[in-house]
């Protein structure tokens, strides 16, 4: 596509990086070129295709490549690299000069993502992209999830339906729901709920096909798995969904995994004022509803006793406050976030008394 691009820079031992600012879209991405100086090199617009992009970024070997987080952002980046670019892949919550802008345009995002990217990358609070492979793998997990959610759609149309008719569904789980709700079917409703049924079935199929999948790729690839799942609540998809969603836990120190995850309070404090505020709810959706899962298995009727259990319960209290509970449903998720990177950064097993046994509390026998 046609742009005016100008000669490429030649660059001095003293001379600031050339950065590109590209603002990234489904179909069309805007670009902005700055010198180190602050002099615009080249504005234009590119496909955002394969092709397109390799021939973008061959002309601007070795400058400064800064895009925001999205869709596309992880190819992209692996492209900018394959390319020799220097990249830096901006945090959008931390880019607020381009969700505010009074004249917000594809074309004035990509020249201030330049010039954001010329001045002080660490204002970007830059994030690294899992690797290839763990996208791929964690794909595996997330069509299931899609395969779970339409199986939940279209129970509930089902229920509805019956329900609107004078007739309920069956009280069961939803691997059941479908081979039970079949045979106790009206007959004036088969036309219109009989199909429905058919597709739930199939999918009851897939969605163990991917769970074997899921376990397959747990032992084969990941074998720190086996070692995680030693913790109540968490299983073969919660054990792997964890390992994928971090892909290097070297790049976390201890309680940084929580804040990764969005677990942590927000910060507003100001002078004398400091509100409590609710969770960040930053980074991996589906990590930190798998772990609010596992935590809430753990402080249930049937979680086994053991420190995570006692600290949420502590928090929880024995009245019947429900903030509390889910302040205690939260805090055992952002603790057990942590206690599974250390693990697996580790090795060591986990010992489901290790903080009682350092306090002296009393243990079951």
């Amino acid at each position: 596509m046609a742009d005016r691009t100008l000669t490429h820079p030649k660059f001095t031992t003293v001379q600031l990086p050339t950065t590109i600012g590209l603002d990234l879209s489904d179909r069309v991405s805007h670009y902005h070129v700055m010198r180190g100086d602050g002099t615009s090199l080249a504005t234009g617009k590119v496909a955002t295709e394969r092709r397109d992009l390799t021939k973008l970024f061959a002309g601007w070997k070795g400058c400064r490549l800064v895009i925001e987080a999205g869709g596309h952002s992880p190819w992209i980046s692996r492209l900018g690299m394959a390319c020799e670019l220097e990249v830096v892949v901006a945090n959008p919550r931390r880019v607020a000069l381009i969700s505010k802008n009074d004249k917000k345009s594809d074309r004035s995002d990509a020249e201030t993502l330049a010039r954001l990217g010329k001045s002080n990358v660490e204002l970007l609070a830059p994030i690294t992209h899992r690797s290839k492979e763990a996208q791929e793998h964690l794909s595996v997990q997330r069509s299931r999830n899609a395969a779970v959610s339409a199986r939940t759609m279209l129970i509930n149309h089902v229920r509805g339906v019956l329900k609107s008719h004078g007739y309920r569904g069956p009280s069961c789980g939803a691997e059941r729901f479908a081979t039970l709700a079949i045979k106790e079917l009206p007959a004036a409703l088969e036309p219109a709920l009989e199909p429905i049924l058919r597709v739930i079935q199939r999918i009851d199929t897939e969605i163990k096909a991917f769970d074997k999948k899921l376990e397959h790729l747990g032992r084969e690839h990941y074998p720190v798995t086996q070692l995680l799942q030693g913790i109540p609540g968490v299983g073969p998809i919660v054990s792997l969904s964890f390992v994928l969603t971090l892909d290097d836990p070297t790049r976390f120190k201890g309680r940084d995994v929580g804040a990764y995850l969005g677990l942590v309070p927000r910060q507003r404090s100001s002078g004398v004022s400091d509100p409590q505020l609710h969770i960040t709810k930053a980074g991996d959706h589906e990590m930190r509803r798998l772990l609010v899962i596992a935590a809430n298995y753990i402080l249930g009727r049937f979680g086994p006793d053991c420190d995570l259990r006692r600290y949420g319960l502590r928090i929880a209290g024995n009245g019947g406050d429900k903030k509390a509970k889910k302040r205690a449903r939260v805090a055992v998720a952002r603790k057990l976030g942590v206690l599974l990177h250390h693990l697996w950064k580790t090795g060591e097993v986990y010992d489901p008394f290790h903080l009682a046994n350092k306090r002296g509390d009393s243990v079951p026998a």
